[in-house]
Formats: structure tokens, sequence, C-alpha cells
């Protein structure tokens, strides 16, 4: 599955592991293991199947989901549909009881 990122901190986070400090290590590890899992997916259906990850809509934000990195932080997404079809955005990293 396509993905890109809406924030360049993300980014350099995922291309150079910049920022990595900013987290707990066991969120930067799941963190790119959900990212390789997102990037093995054909679609939104096979995200949904990785019961650990626990693919969730976020009620109070409209279009996001979250993904579980821990028992506290978690990676933001949104799906958006381009003319190859399905594309994820990841939008953050999120302290769940901490933001």
């Amino acid at each position: 599955m396509k993905f890109r990122f809406d924030d360049r901190k993300l980014q350099a986070l995922y291309q150079r592991e910049e920022g990595a400090k900013k987290y707990p290590s066991e969120v930067v590890d799941a963190f790119f293991k959900r990212m390789a899992s997102i990037e093995a997916a054909k679609n939104e259906t096979d995200l949904r199947a990785l019961k650990s990850a626990r693919l969730e809509k976020l009620k109070r934000l409209k279009d996001r989901y979250s993904m579980r990195l821990n028992k506290q932080w978690r990676l933001i997404l949104r799906f958006e549909r381009d003319e190859d079809g399905n594309v994820v955005v990841v939008l953050e990293i999120s302290d769940h009881y901490g933001d």
C-alpha cells in the first residue's frame, strides 16, 4: 500500500530515524513495524486483519484512524484514494493519554 507523511518530522523519523529520542524506544520500534505492515498491505482490509494493531476509527476526529504502537501510543492515519487505489496518509504519533 502506498503511504505518505503529512508531517515532515515523522517523515524524518521514518527515513533517517531523526527525532527518535523524542519517543520511548519501544514506540519507535513499533512505529517501524507498523510502517512495514502498511507498506506490505494491499488495502485497508489487510490492515484491519492485523489484530495486534487494532486499527480503529477515531470518534472525535472525522476520517481519522489509529493503530496501536503500545498501550499508550498510537499512530494516527487517514485513508485517501488516488487514481491507482488506496493511499494511507500517516499523520502523527500520538500519546493517547497525554495529548
